[in-house]
């Protein structure tokens, strides 16, 4: 089991920098900030963008893996995004991850002056800027000619460190975005709800991932891949009770998402006020007390 840790990228880089540090030093597998131009009860609070600060935290880091939480087709085009992914992939001398999603309709659509669009829609649209940044990153030149996006002459050069491309670590929940993230990805990240719903209890939460799980190994043989060798991503705080609330909680979040075929577990960084309200200490426990025996596996 790997874990990983999200830094919501709220903070100047004065008191963001220590915390980066801190993430690989603990010993997390990989660091994630979240890919949004502001994001729920946080939109009227400090935020900056996900490219430049995990750019930032390439450099002041060595070994953690990087990635966003989730990129989407709501404020990014492919042509000029691939630029961006490749450039953060050579910065960070392949640690990059690429988590990518359809996108909620929440404030990057409102900010933009767009309107919601149906799920139906909203998962075309992603197939096809997943599709269209997949070629991108692995063809020399690219024209392409979509209902959603279109590129003329597309240049790949220098390509990513990482080969054919950065891993592509796709958030889906419906068998239709599943089916994305079994043409192109490298690794599925869960929730175990749909965006913006909510859980009644604990067990709901479980019994959902449960299903989730069995549904994506479905579309997965249906497209011709073997279940077991695509990661599986977790987002723990998707849940009810916050994943860092205490070192035993997170050591029972740990042994039942590893007895779903979970792969990997992504936590987030306790702040002072909710969202993801904790203490520090719980997290310095767990960084002493459990990450390390998770290495001795």
């Amino acid at each position: 089991m790997r874990v990983g840790i999200v830094i919501l990228p709220e903070h100047r880089w004065w008191a963001a920098e220590p915390l980066w540090r801190m993430a690989e030093e603990y010993g997390f597998d990989h660091a994630w900030t979240y890919d949004h131009v502001g994001w729920r009860s946080l939109v009227d609070k400090p935020w900056f963008d996900a490219v430049p600060t995990l750019t930032a935290a390439a450099t002041v880091t060595s070994r953690i893996k990087l990635g966003t939480l989730v990129s989407s087709p709501n404020f990014r085009h492919p042509v000029h995004f691939a630029r961006e992914v490749t450039a953060l992939d050579d910065v960070s001398d392949g640690r990059f991850l690429l988590g990518t999603g359809s996108g909620s309709q929440g404030f990057d659509v409102r900010v933009f002056g767009g309107q919601p669009v149906s799920t139906s829609d909203r998962v075309e649209r992603f197939a096809e800027f997943t599709e269209l940044l997949d070629n991108i990153l692995t063809t020399d030149n690219v024209s392409f000619e979509g209902k959603y996006y279109s590129a003329v002459e597309a240049r790949r050069s220098p390509g990513c460190v990482q080969t054919p491309r950065v891993p592509f670590v796709v958030a889906a929940e419906g068998t239709r975005s599943m089916g994305v993230a079994a043409r192109f990805g490298n690794g599925w990240v869960t929730t175990g709800r749909p965006s913006g719903t909510e859980v009644a209890d604990g067990e709901q939460w479980w019994r959902s991932l449960r299903d989730n799980t069995e549904r994506f190994e479905e579309v997965l043989l249906e497209h011709g891949r073997v279940p077991g060798r695509v990661p599986r991503y977790l987002n723990a705080d998707a849940g009810p009770t916050y994943s860092l609330s205490s070192v035993e909680h997170f050591r029972d979040l740990l042994g039942r998402a590893g007895e779903l075929g979970f792969t990997d577990v992504i936590v987030h960084w306790p702040r002072q006020e909710a969202p993801f309200e904790g203490r520090e200490s719980v997290l310095e426990e767990v960084a002493s007390e459990v990450l390390p025996g998770l290495k001795e596996r």
